[in-house]
């Protein structure tokens, strides 16, 4: 009979424990063999309540399977996979149990006060993994993996209590994550394209260009519940200018909204948290291979082969699932440099490591992105039939590894990978990529998304500094390098918002830029000195030019830049919510996405396109420079220099670009103050049992402050050697 090495068995001396648990073993087994036919590979079936007794009694290893609630796409089909993983465990000598854990759906709660709720959801989800694991005594952990914040939260809570556990002197806890099937994107049904084509048109002859060749972007996108977002936002400005009535407003929602999602569910096919998830997850080597990028949950044979790898490492320290973190830390970062993962998963990676007890932060995650340029190996596209679930047919069909593959075209570009840390399939990374066989990502011949010759030199998510915020995150990976060269070292007016819902009610006005000129809240003078810096206009070109002239050249020719902030969104504020929705409603406005970045101390979502600046800190709650920035400041927005600093108008005015050196806090005292009021009043929306409080702010995770104190551990072990160059030393 397999055991756990351990002094401790909780179960040795617990009779209630003995009493309790063999039924509900039983149980699992029962349903899962009625569930698939009857089938079961290890002969007859002998889990009497004797024998489930006599191993727990024997210490046998007590493996959670771990789901997520089934009103969550990616976790409908659970049963089948929790079926079969138990029936493996108990063939192989374990004992099987099962729970799952809430998932909160982002795209469910996306625009709403669900998504106030979503990031702290991913520490309630690694307290309740810490609770049911303690509680019931269990050893490792199979995980059924989700999307949104459930796989971070898992890993972070199963790293946490591995922590735990050593210092108590118990053995190690051990898992393997099986990533849910990726979901296939949806198709708008050709009656409801030829609509939205004449809607288009009418669009072009009423005037109404930028309206049209919105529609005609949004078409062009695979159907996701994100380009749903995408529509809204160009059917509400259709709707204000009489193109569209509110009731065929309704309807066009209605057709694309039963056409997006594919009724086995899965992880949405765009690259946002859940499918940067799978990639961190397979980067910190705790995914079996064979799980890993699917079109439909595993099979038997799929499941058996991460079941038996997971027991092979039972007595193996070193692949414990903090260890597996820490070890793989770098390797994980680099495949999401590379792959142009989520800016959510900045703040989920230091986190992690944190849960994991290591002293590490948004600064160390930096300097490891920052050791080697990490070039762009990801060509995905929503708009050229290269999504993720494109990408999991070619892994299916043998074409491609997923992020083994990834893993070899980067050492096979300079990039130097820990290709010893060890995996929890037993194997090395340099074991794992000694097999050849549809390693290369050349094995893709149409249509290729992980790459062997790099899009570009440099991928990822950059860390921002400033003069009147601390740090900031942007995803370089989400803005094309001309969309750089659009923002690059260019002189930005600020339009500020105190809070999302505000910003979201004035970026769907179509008469905006309108009503800014009519406003006239950005001076003539900074106009002018905007046109010469941010587009080499001569000077002596804009002499005589009224003010309604200038701004309407300014917008039509490019010269402007607007900053939108929207400020009170950090995590104690408002729960740290994604900025996705706005950020949408500028996408979708073809004007505005040429002319404006959005800045703010919320996060945004994977599947953002554009300057999307977020994770600011201090957060606005916390006396950050987001409080007292004011409508019409001057941003110089320096993203090759990773740098935003507020301007000194007045110099900016006499033709010098020189960063502000006052006391802005002193200064804007007043309104200060005012705005932290609002702050605090909109604050009880948020239900205080649920509210982020004690916790670190982005650039530490947003942990709870117990656990960040606790993580005193160096993430590099004293003496570790020097990493050797993958160039060097290929596998």
């Amino acid at each position: 009979m397999k055991t756990v090495n351990s002094p401790i068995n909780s179960y040795k001396g617990n009779v209630q424990g003995k009493a309790n648990e063999p039924i509900t073993v039983a149980g699992l087994l029962d349903r899962a063999r009625r569930g698939l036919g009857g089938q079961y590979e290890g002969g007859e079936p002998d889990w009497t309540l004797d024998n489930i007794y006599d191993r727990l009694e024997s210490n046998a290893p007590r493996i959670a399977i771990i789901g997520g609630s089934s009103d969550h796409p990616a976790h409908i089909l659970d049963h089948e996979t929790v079926y079969k993983a138990a029936l493996k465990i108990w063939q192989e000598g374990g004992v099987p149990f099962y729970f799952s854990t809430p998932v909160l759906c982002d795209g469910t709660a996306q625009n709403n006060i669900g998504m106030s709720y979503s990031l702290q959801s991913r520490n309630a989800i690694a307290e309740i993994v810490v609770n049911q694991m303690e509680a019931h005594s269990y050893h490792g952990a199979f995980v059924i993996q989700g999307c949104d914040k459930q796989p971070l939260g898992v890993l972070s809570g199963l790293a946490h209590l591995d922590r735990v556990r050593r210092y108590r002197g118990e053995h190690h806890v051990f898992a393997t994550f099986s990533p849910s099937h990726v979901l296939k994107g949806g198709t708008i049904p050709d009656d409801l394209r030829r609509e939205l084509a004449e809607l288009a048109k009418e669009a072009t002859a009423g005037g109404f260009d930028d309206i049209a060749a919105d529609i005609e972007d949004a078409v062009s996108y695979i159907l996701q519940c994100s380009s749903n977002t995408a529509f809204q936002g160009v059917f509400q400005r259709a709707v204000e200018c009489g193109l569209l009535t509110e009731e065929r407003h309704k309807y066009f929602e209605k057709r694309l909204a039963v056409s997006t999602c594919d009724s086995k569910g899965g992880i949405c096919a765009f690259h946002g948290t859940g499918n940067s998830s799978r990639d961190i997850t397979a980067g910190f080597g705790i995914v079996c291979p064979e799980l890993e990028l699917l079109t439909e949950p595993p099979t038997q044979a799929q499941v058996n082969k991460a079941v038996e790898a997971l027991f092979a490492v039972i007595p193996r320290p070193e692949c414990g699932v903090s260890e597996l973190v820490r070890t793989n830390i770098a390797n994980a970062i680099r495949i999401h440099s590379s792959g142009g993962g989520s800016s959510n998963l900045m703040m989920h990676i230091v986190g992690a490591m944190i849960y994991a007890g290591f002293d590490f932060s948004l600064e160390d995650l930096e300097s490891i992105a920052n050791e080697y340029p990490i070039p762009d190996l990801f060509d995905y596209s929503l708009t050229e039939g290269r999504d993720i679930y494109a990408l999991a047919q070619q892994c299916c069909s043998g074409q491609i590894r997923g992020m083994e593959t990834l893993m070899y075209e980067l050492t096979r570009n300079g990039v130097p990978m820990d290709l010893d840390a060890p995996t929890v399939t037993g194997q090395t990374w340099r074991e794992r990529l000694s097999d050849p066989k549809g390693l290369s990502a050349d094995g893709v011949k149409d249509n290729p998304i992980i790459l062997s010759k790099p899009r570009r030199s440099f991928s990822g998510v950059d860390v921002l500094r400033s003069n009147f915020f601390n740090n900031a995150v942007v995803k370089i990976s989400g803005m094309p390098t001309k969309q750089l060269d659009q923002f690059d070292d260019k002189v930005a007016f600020v339009l500020y918002y105190e809070n999302e819902e505000e910003a979201n009610h004035h970026l769907l006005d179509v008469n905006l830029l309108d009503g800014l000129k009519a406003r006239k809240l950005f001076k003539p003078e900074q106009l002018k000195r905007m046109a010469v810096h941010n587009a080499s206009v001569p000077s002596e070109e804009l002499a005589g030019l009224s003010y309604e002239q200038l701004f309407d050249r300014a917008v039509a020719e490019e010269w402007i830049r607007m900053a939108v902030i929207i400020s009170g969104q950090g995590p104690e504020a408002f729960g740290m919510p994604e900025m996705f929705t706005p950020m949408q409603h500028l996408n979708a406005h073809r004007q505005l996405k040429r002319l404006t970045t959005l800045i703010s101390d919320g996060r945004y979502s994977g599947v953002t396109f554009g300057a999307a600046v977020g994770h600011v800190t201090p957060e606005a709650f916390h006396d950050g420079g987001l409080l007292y920035i004011e409508e019409g400041d001057l941003l110089h927005l320096q993203f090759r220099q990773k740098r935003i600093d507020l301007l000194d108008a007045g110099q900016f005015a006499a033709g010098v670009v020189s960063p502000y050196a006052g006391d802005l806090r002193a200064e804007r005292s007043g309104l200060g103050a005012l705005r932290l009021e609002k702050l605090r009043k909109r604050q009880r929306q948020v239900a205080a049992s649920n509210r982020l409080r004690d916790c670190t702010d982005a650039s530490r995770g947003v942990v709870p402050m117990a656990v960040a104190l606790d993580a005193e551990l160096p993430w590099r072990e004293l003496g570790e050697p020097q990493r050797e160059s993958a160039a060097a030393k290929q596998p």
